[in-house]
């Protein structure tokens, strides 16, 4: 399994080892052990230049996937899933607004990203109740509490 991690923000620590740890333990729960994943953590500056840059919108957000599985060369390296954005910022936020600690907050945007990677959308009322029930379930078997 290849999980590559980098860390482009300085609003707040982020544990990278731990952060590898955790991608590992979610890609486990999924049964895709050996899957490729790049998880970039950057600032709201960062993450609004990529929001208007390929999604259109000019406002900062909290994760961003690009999933390597979709379009037309999709199947070239099915193990190969994607690219996970995390601003931390953003992130520090909804953990405040939360009252949860940052690392929690950052792991359970980890796993939003990677079901987006794997298919998951939230578009759709009866699909966003599937991802957020599964969110859940990752999220408990991950950090062994309930979120609310």
């Amino acid at each position: 399994m290849n999980i590559l991690v980098t860390n482009r923000q300085t609003i707040a620590p982020v544990n990278v080892p731990l952060a590898r740890q955790s991608m590992a333990a979610i890609l486990k729960s999924l049964e895709m052990e050996g899957h490729e994943v790049s998880l970039l953590f950057v600032d709201d500056a960062e993450i609004t230049e990529i929001n208007r840059h390929y999604l259109g919108r000019n406002h900062p957000t909290n994760v961003i996937a690009f999933s390597m599985n979709e379009g037309d060369f999709g199947t070239i390296n099915p193990l190969l899933l994607g690219d996970i954005v995390i601003s931390v910022e953003t992130a520090l936020r909804d953990a405040r607004a939360g009252e949860l600690p940052l690392e929690d907050e950052i792991n359970y945007l980890m796993i939003h990203g990677v079901l987006h990677l794997v298919g998951y959308d939230h578009e759709q009322a009866w699909e966003a109740e599937e991802m957020e029930k599964k969110e859940k379930e990752i999220f408990f078997a991950l950090k062994k509490y309930h979120l609310e």
